[in-house]
């Protein structure tokens, strides 16, 4: 069985678009991951970048990561607007979803669950606002499984009756020039995923 391209199915997708500009809900992260998803995406989409991520612990370094997007997406130009967004801090949900997971390795079963409980509230957000598109910075680390997330994205966009935008943002060069746009603006990079568990294996 061939494995899909997402990266070229993202591609398909812009060059169908002939100069409209849809809005794009993106869940992100970080602002290290965020950086070369807007660069490249802000050309194409009006974007919303939308931080959900109850897993990250403690609530000093939730906060951290958001100043540092917030200050990113203010210092950076862009082709179309881009907005950012913070949904609630919910700890509670992570740690309910994960329950029995803990002591599944990095990568494994505890972080899928974790991705569908973030990609479940960002495509039901989406829905709600009327967003054309939705999609995930997740898919630019060498150690998420895009396959794994836009299987979820598109499972989870189906049912809701929204348009999912499938990528693979760490091709093309997108992870490395992630690293060249995080030293031009210092941005924080984290040496852990964001949740307690995965602190413990950093």
């Amino acid at each position: 069985m061939n494995r899909r391209n997402y990266q070229k199915e993202l591609e398909q997708v812009i060059e169908k678009q002939e100069g409209k500009v849809p809005r794009l809900f993106l869940h992100a992260c970080c602002a290290p991951c965020s950086s070369y998803c807007l660069e490249y995406l802000s050309k194409y989409f009006e974007i919303t970048v939308y931080y959900y991520n109850p897993n990250i612990s403690p609530a000093e370094e939730y906060e951290h990561r958001v100043q540092e997007l917030e200050r990113l997406v203010s210092e950076m130009t862009f082709a179309n607007p881009v907005r950012v967004m913070t949904g609630p801090y919910e700890p509670e949900r992570f740690y309910e979803a994960v329950r029995g997971l803990e002591k599944e390795p990095e990568g494994g079963a505890r972080c899928t669950v974790c991705f569908r409980l973030r990609l479940s509230e960002a495509v039901e957000t989406a829905k709600k606002l009327g967003f054309d598109y939705v999609t995930t910075t997740l898919t630019i680390s060498p150690l998420k499984d895009a396959e794994r997330l836009n299987s979820i994205g598109e499972e989870l966009c189906e049912a809701a009756g929204i348009r999912w935008l499938p990528s693979d943002f760490k091709k093309r060069g997108g992870y490395q020039r992630s690293i060249e746009l995080s030293k031009e603006h210092d941005l924080y990079r984290q040496n852990f995923c964001g949740c307690v568990f995965s602190q413990n294996n950093a």
